[in-house]
């Protein structure tokens, strides 16, 4: 499955912004998907996930409660609408996506096998 991530932008402080993870190749709907991000000169960190049903999702709690992580797979997209956003929200954000049920460990980058080349997202104060 290949993925591609977009939606990325300059937004400021408390605005909204969704990102989407359009998704092509094999059934979508099989595979569970996360999003990832980067801030600069620091590890790529989780925040969310969604099951293949989109019955199931998880958060790390940095965004959990301003970010919702939803899936159409009509459209075979994905999407992370993140809410009161701050420049600690500030990084290059990656879709990922794994055959099956979201991992027992969401958050660990070796449970994708797939990933999109990132979509950057600045939060201005």
């Amino acid at each position: 499955v290949q993925l591609q991530a977009s939606g990325g932008g300059l937004v400021q402080a408390g605005d909204s912004l969704r990102l989407s993870c359009a998704a092509s190749g094999r059934a979508f709907s099989g595979y569970a998907v996360g999003w990832f991000r980067q801030a600069p000169g620091k590890e790529r960190v989780f925040a969310a996930a969604i099951s293949g049903s989109g019955g199931r999702t998880e958060y790390s709690d940095s965004v959990k409660d301003r970010f919702t992580i939803t899936r159409d797979s009509a459209k075979n997209t994905a999407y992370l609408q993140m809410t009161k956003m701050t420049p600690e929200d500030t990084a290059v954000y990656y879709c990922a996506a794994t055959f099956g049920a979201i991992p027992v460990v969401p958050d660990s980058i070796a449970n994708y096998d797939y990933w999109g080349q990132g979509t950057q997202v600045t939060v201005s104060s």
